[in-house]
């Protein structure tokens, strides 16, 4: 059993990580799939198959459930538990696999952190976003950025976002402890803040956004 870490959210939610070391059997073993799921998994190969079933069981476990609800996607591909008020969210990078449960809107995201981010951060930093980089922990802290934007383009869970003018993160001072700052959704006439919520570990980001208003 590879669960790295399995956490209770205040005041409700469960959040975690999985290793992956299994092969695809193992967890096809622990998982009666639902047809709509059979449908989704036929059409992925590989690791991506992997990944995907890693997921599934994962957030079954975070339940405590020994029969576990279908999850499924909607019109515009984001999961959702079947006949749940939960919200759920589901990141996975390298060998990770990260999974958020809650009540509100919800959204995760898990980065192997890679100098490579550099040539992508003119897409998704705003101006006072990168005025509080420091050179030492500049390559984490955008990865922060980064995870925290993907964390609310999921909780947001439709399409047509600009992550540098539609997804604000409040400016903070990184920590290789971990932190807190405040976000939101910005589109149109729909707006909504989420507070986000950040650790580092080992190689890999791992990001978090609860909805804290209504939309």
């Amino acid at each position: 059993m590879s669960l790295l870490l399995h956490r209770h959210l205040q005041p409700a939610g469960e959040l975690g990580i999985w290793t992956l070391e299994e092969e695809e059997s193992f967890f096809l073993q622990g998982l009666e799939l639902f047809p709509e799921e059979r449908e989704q998994i036929a059409q992925m190969k590989g690791q991506r198959r992997v990944e995907w079933l890693a997921g599934r069981y994962l957030l079954h476990f975070m339940s405590g459930r020994e029969v576990r609800g279908a999850c499924l996607k909607d019109e515009f591909g984001k999961p959702h538990l079947e006949n749940s008020s939960f919200q759920i969210s589901i990141s996975h990078s390298h060998e990770r696999v990260a999974v958020v449960a809650a009540p509100v809107a919800v959204g995760v995201d898990i980065q192997f952190v890679v100098a490579k981010i550099e040539r992508i951060a003119y897409k998704f930093m705003r101006e006072e976003e990168n005025d509080s980089l420091l050179p030492a922990t500049r390559l984490e802290h955008l990865h922060v950025y980064w995870g925290a934007k993907e964390a609310l383009y999921k909780a947001y869970g439709r399409r047509e976002i600009d992550f540098r003018l539609h997804l604000h993160v409040s400016p903070f001072e990184f920590s290789p402890k971990g932190g807190q700052t405040t976000g939101w959704i910005r589109k149109e006439e729909f707006t909504q803040q989420f507070e986000i919520y950040y650790e580092l570990l080992g190689e890999y980001i791992l990001v978090w956004a609860l909805a804290s208003s209504p939309s």
